[in-house]
């Protein structure tokens, strides 16, 4: 066990806020941050390596772990699932390492049930204008898919509260330099705040 107990930290936010981007600088940034590796039903694209960029399974598999438990959280997207795995993540944070999950509104709201302790951080866009511009610029999907992207972003920018911090992606360095302080904060707490009385 590591002298320093590592911490699980949640970064979410509507699809098209650069939580990629971000989660990238923080892990090459901030000395004992990793990204936690999911595990999904999602075919593996050229390049990826399974147990770095995922852990790939079938869905008789993924429906295995959910029975078993094993999951801090999961959720469906696109028609695939993915899932944070418990035991994975546990071994990260007793090694000392704070462990980050780039995961959608609804998998957060699983892990702060799960994981009280869980540091969970909301990333905003500059304006839900500034969204859609960024969302129309990608020219990846269809208009249609486009309006169903902005609407469940509508829908998740309203559950901002329920977050510990938010931060606004507007320019990318002091998004960036945020949550490294955000985390650098956390490291140097004594107690947590749920254990003072």
């Amino acid at each position: 066990m590591a002298d320093f107990q590592g911490k699980i930290v949640v970064i979410t936010g509507p699809s098209g806020v650069g939580k990629g981007t971000v989660v990238q600088r923080l892990i090459s940034d901030v000395p004992r941050v990793v990204k936690s590796v999911s595990v999904t039903t999602r075919e593996k694209r050229a390049g990826e390596k399974d147990g770095v960029d995922y852990f790939f399974v079938d869905k008789a598999k993924f429906d295995e772990l959910i029975k078993q438990d094993a999951f801090l959280e999961w959720a469906e997207f696109a028609g695939s699932f993915y899932g944070t795995p418990q035991t994975w993540v546990d071994e990260k944070v007793t090694q000392g390492y704070d462990v980050l999950l780039e995961i959608e509104v609804q998998g957060a709201m699983q892990v702060r049930k799960r994981c009280p302790s869980a540091l969970l951080i909301f990333l905003l866009p500059p304006s839900f204008e500034a969204l859609e511009a960024r969302l129309r610029g990608r020219a990846t999907e269809t208009p249609e898919k486009i309006a169903l992207r902005l609407s469940k972003a509508n829908d998740e920018m309203k559950q901002k509260h329920l977050f510990h911090h938010e931060v606004v992606n507007d320019n990318l360095e002091d998004a960036v330099s945020k949550l490294i302080g955000i985390v650098q904060s956390e490291r140097s707490k004594i107690v947590d705040s749920h254990s003072l009385g």
